[in-house]
C-alpha cells in the first residue's frame, strides 16, 4: 500500500472508530492540567484538526513513540496533532490507558466532548479510578461549564491524593469559576 492510500485508510478508520469507541499542559486560558496530550482533513477532531502538520509518517510510529510525541505536541498546544498521535497509540496498543487518557484530554481541548467521554470511558476500564482520571474528568466538566460534576470528580481525586498540587489548584480554579458566576 502506498503512503497516501495508507493515510487515507487510517483517516477513514479514525473517523469510524472514534464515532463508535469510547495529559497535560496549559490550555488557552493558561490553566495547567498536569496528568498528562501530510494534510488530511478529518471531521473526527472538528474544525481545529487539519491533519498532521508538524508530524511526518505517523503510520510508522510505534505505540510508545506515538505517546511520547503526542505528549510533546500537547505541551506545545498542538492538540489536533497530539490527538491524532494518541489515537494512533490507542490503535497500536488498545490496552494503553495513558494513551486513552491523552486522547480524552486532547478531545477536551478541542471541545469534542463526545469523543472525550468515549475515551474517558475506555481509560476508566484500563486504569480505574485513579486521582489522575478523576482530575482529568473533573477538568473536562469544568471546561463544559458543568461545575457540580467537576466538583464531585475533583473531590474524588482529592480524596485519593490530598497532597497533589494540581488537584488543589483545580479545586481553587473551580471555586474561582463559581465566584465569577455569582457576580
Amino acid at each position: 500500500m502506498t503512503g497516501p492510500i495508507r493515510l487515507a485508510a487510517a483517516a477513514s478508520l479514525l473517523v469510524i472508530v472514534l464515532s463508535g469507541c469510547q495529559t497535560n499542559g496549559a490550555d488557552s486560558t493558561g490553566v495547567v492540567r498536569t496528568n498528562e496530550p501530510a494534510k488530511v482533513e478529518l471531521t473526527a477532531f472538528g474544525d481545529t484538526f487539519d491533519g498532521l502538520k508538524t508530524v511526518s509518517n505517523v503510520e510508522y510510529y510505534a505505540s510508545d513513540q506515538a505517546v511520547a510525541e503526542a505528549k510533546n505536541q500537547f505541551r506545545a498546544e498542538n492538540y489536533g496533532n497530539a490527538g491524532a498521535l494518541f489515537y494512533k497509540a490507542t490503535q497500536l496498543a488498545p490496552n494503553d490507558g495513558g494513551a486513552w487518557m491523552g486522547l480524552a484530554a486532547c478531545s477536551d481541548r478541542i471541545r469534542r466532548f463526545d469523543l472525550s467521554d468515549r475515551a474517558y470511558s475506555q481509560a476508566f476500564r484500563l486504569v480505574g479510578g485513579t486521582p489522575e482520571y478523576y482530575n482529568n474528568v473533573g477538568y473536562s466538566y469544568l471546561l463544559r461549564g458543568k461545575l457540580q460534576d467537576a466538583r464531585s470528580n475533583f473531590l474524588r481525586a482529592y480524596e485519593l491524593a490530598p497532597n497533589d498540587p494540581t488537584i488543589a489548584n483545580n479545586l481553587r480554579l473551580l471555586s474561582s469559576s463559581v465566584k465569577n458566576l455569582e457576580r
